[in-house]
């Protein structure tokens, strides 16, 4: 076996995987009034842009041959309902007529759909009397945000906040606003995971009174579970399925990719970046080539795409 792993171009002929930037998605944030961009402490390189910057940096990113963007956006303010997320003069609205005006159909733009940034309590959905979540109640005001986000030129819309009927929900809203070429790119499996605080920080968002979203969110225990999730989806009428995170949880992705046919995507998210970042910053390890193992890996595990913050360090290489 070592005489085929001798050269590079004998590696390169016998790869078993092909990391390509046709791949990477990247994700972006927008915030509504300021003036310039603002750097993100946990998360190097990346920043919350303004509306011009991120044209810039959409165009940059589509000239390295990165075909979609997923946008968050980060309001002036928030309410109880998340109302901001379907304000067709939302922040994220403005910015997908931005970049649909710029761009045309040589980008695909992607739109988060969820209501924690928008919300004053930081949860995914509106809250009861008695501060649970209300899925039916929030389901409806998804339904909203998705023709908002569809309306103003999104190719796609990602719901991520794991309530019960959003897909079927989002559909019958996108079907009945006659939007119906928008697809569906469904969180089916996102789990209540340790490793997105660095992502909270990027869109402002703090859980009130402490509190978490293991009641929606999936338990990082459980693998069957999520594949009866990412079956629901797709028969609610999901387009693509995701992962989320990526890198604790390949053994989902694989089993994903070899139960559906579907196209696949995975997150790797803030957490799993930022570690990289912090320990190549103390010279630990090589940053560049780990961020490319990692993305390598969950490629290999079977996603289709890859919504990575590094997108733009590996475009140049690929």
């Amino acid at each position: 076996m070592r005489r085929l792993r001798r050269t590079p171009a004998l590696r390169r002929l016998v790869a078993e995987t092909r990391l390509s930037v046709d791949d990477l998605i990247a994700p972006l944030f927008v915030r509504e009034g300021i003036d310039e961009p603002r750097p993100i402490a946990s998360l190097p390189g990346q920043v919350q842009h303004t509306r011009e910057s991120l044209r810039e940096e959409v165009a940059e990113l589509a000239a390295l041959g990165v075909p979609a963007v997923v946008l968050f956006g980060l309001p002036a303010n928030k309410d109880a309902e998340g109302s901001e997320a379907w304000n067709p003069d939302g922040i994220v609205q403005v910015a997908l007529r931005d970049l649909s005006e710029d761009m045309g159909d040589d980008l695909v733009l992607i739109s988060d759909l969820c209501l924690d940034e928008y919300t004053d309590h930081g949860h995914c959905g509106v809250l009861t009397t008695d501060g649970r979540v209300d899925n039916d109640a929030t389901v409806e005001r998804y339904g909203l945000a998705a023709v908002a986000q569809a309306e103003a030129g999104a190719d796609i819309v990602a719901p991520s906040g794991m309530m019960d009927g959003q897909v079927r929900a989002i559909r019958t809203a996108l079907d009945g606003s006659g939007q119906t070429d928008v697809a569906v790119l469904a969180y089916a499996a996102k789990y209540a995971s340790a490793l997105y605080g660095p992502f909270r920080e990027a869109v402002d968002v703090e859980i009130a009174g402490g509190g978490d979203r293991k009641g929606y969110q999936q338990d990082p225990r459980n693998a069957r579970e999520a594949l009866e999730e990412i079956r629901l989806d797709l028969e609610e009428g999901a387009d693509l399925v995701m992962v989320k995170p990526a890198l604790a949880y390949l053994d989902v992705i694989a089993r994903a990719r070899a139960e559906v046919d579907a196209p696949l995507a995975a997150y790797h998210v803030s957490g799993e970046y930022a570690m990289v970042k912090a320990a190549a910053e103390k010279g630990w390890i090589d940053g560049d080539a780990v961020l490319a193992e990692h993305v390598t890996a969950i490629r290999r595990a079977g996603a289709d795409m890859i919504l990575t913050y590094a997108a733009r360090e590996i475009a140049p290489h690929l």
